[in-house]
Order: structure tokens, then C-alpha cells, then sequence
């Protein structure tokens, strides 16, 4: 016996396919726009809420280091681990992409992978990874306290993942990118996926403030 179409199944399905499509095309639009950066206080984030603060950790190199290393510099400072499939290494692509995309103006900027899976993200391991995406990037290790406290005091949250079915497990942990002033002052942060050109030019714009006495 032959089976009549169900028209208004068929309307719905396609329905849904045209409102997919146009939520995609939207979402691409606005990423790829760069005068439209995602930062904190375009969602409604102000400077209000305590951001940042001192910390201890271990750089790279195994050598010890504090926020006061990096004072004088815009600290552009994410959090995630190595063994992340393919957000991290996508948003610090990003980064990379946002630095080369300064120019010149990139050398006031100190970028930082702090990593929120110590146990296995160890200084030699960190060495080659952040070599990856470019050579100006610092990733910070530290104690399971340690990378505690910094997380907290930037208000990042993470947590392990583990399943049964794994050998390896992930880390579930939040996806912004922060801006920290000369100082160490929070300036800015930026949503995961915002467009590096767009990133690049917020950047140059708190650089050229600085320089200016703004």
C-alpha cells in the first residue's frame, strides 16, 4: 500500500531547517563582523565585579613567576588544558590570530595559557604545546591549590569530566578571554569565538588610551 506524504510534517521539518539556517547565518554574521566585539560590556559585564589579582605560578620554562612579572604589559589571558579536543585550541588560535593582526602594537601584549588541568599540563609539556600557536605566548602551571586560587580570583570556573567509556578524561571549565591592564587592573574580557580582528582593534584601542593619558 502506498503511503501519502504527510504535508504538514514535511512543512514543519522544512520550517525548521529555514529557522536553523537563519540563526547559523546570524551567529556567522555577527563573529564575522569585526566592528562587533563581543566584550564584556557588550553583554552587560562592568569592571564592578573583582576580576583578576596576584598570583604564583610556574611558566613554561619550569621558572617561578607572579602577576608582578608581568607588570608594565596587557596580560590577554585564557584559561583551558592541553588535552582539550578542540575549543582551546581554537580560541587560542584566535589569540594567536588577534596578536598578529596588532602588528607592532603587539608587543605591549603578554599572552597567557593558564591551564585548569595541572596534573597533566606540566612545564614540559606546556613548552611545546603553546609553541604551537605562537612564540610569544607564556603557558602558566602551578599547584592544584595554586591553579585554584588564580581560577577563583578570575572567577573561571572548571571542573574534570570523567566517563566510563573514556581512557582520558576532559575538563569542563568557562571560555572567556581577559584583559588585564598594565597595572593588572581588569579592562575588558572577551566571549569565546569573537573574531580576532575585532579583539585586535578593542586592544589597540585601550593601548592607544594608555598612551595617550586617557
Amino acid at each position: 500500500m502506498k503511503r501519502t506524504p504527510n504535508v504538514a510534517l514535511i512543512g514543519i521539518m522544512l520550517a525548521a531547517l529555514v529557522l536553523i539556517a537563519v540563526v547559523a547565518y546570524t551567529a556567522w554574521t555577527r563573529l564575522a563582523t569585526p566592528e562587533n566585539a563581543v566584550t564584556a560590556e557588550s553583554v552587560g559585564f562592568t569592571a564592578a565585579v573583582k576580576i583578576g589579582g596576584p598570583f604564583a605560578l610556574t611558566n613554561h620554562f619550569g621558572e617561578k613567576v607572579t602577576d608582578e612579572t608581568y607588570q608594565g604589559r596587557f596580560l590577554f589571558v585564557y584559561f583551558g588544558y592541553g588535552y582539550c579536543p578542540d575549543i582551546c585550541p581554537t580560541e587560542l588560535a584566535n589569540m594567536a590570530a588577534t596578536l598578529d593582526a596588532m602588528g607592532d602594537a603587539s608587543a605591549a601584549v603578554q599572552p597567557l595559557f593558564i591551564t585548569v588541568d595541572p596534573e597533566r599540563d606540566t612545564s614540559e609539556f606546556l613548552s611545546e604545546y603553546v609553541a604551537q600557536f605562537h612564540p610569544n605566548f607564556v603557558g602558566l602551571t602551578g599547584t592544584t591549590a595554586e591553579i585554584a586560587s588564580v581560577a577563583k580570583s578570575y572567577r573561571v570556573f572548571y571542573r574534570k569530566a570523567e566517563s566510563d567509556e573514556a581512557s582520558e578524561y576532559l575538563m569542563d571549565h568557562s571560555g572567556f578571554v581577559y584583559l588585564m591592564g598594565p597595572d593588572g587592573a581588569f579592562l575588558t574580557m572577551f566571549r569565546g569565538g569573537t573574531n580576532p580582528e575585532s579583539v585586535a582593534k578593542t586592544i589597540a584601542a585601550y593601548i592607544q588610551k594608555r598612551k595617550s593619558g586617557a
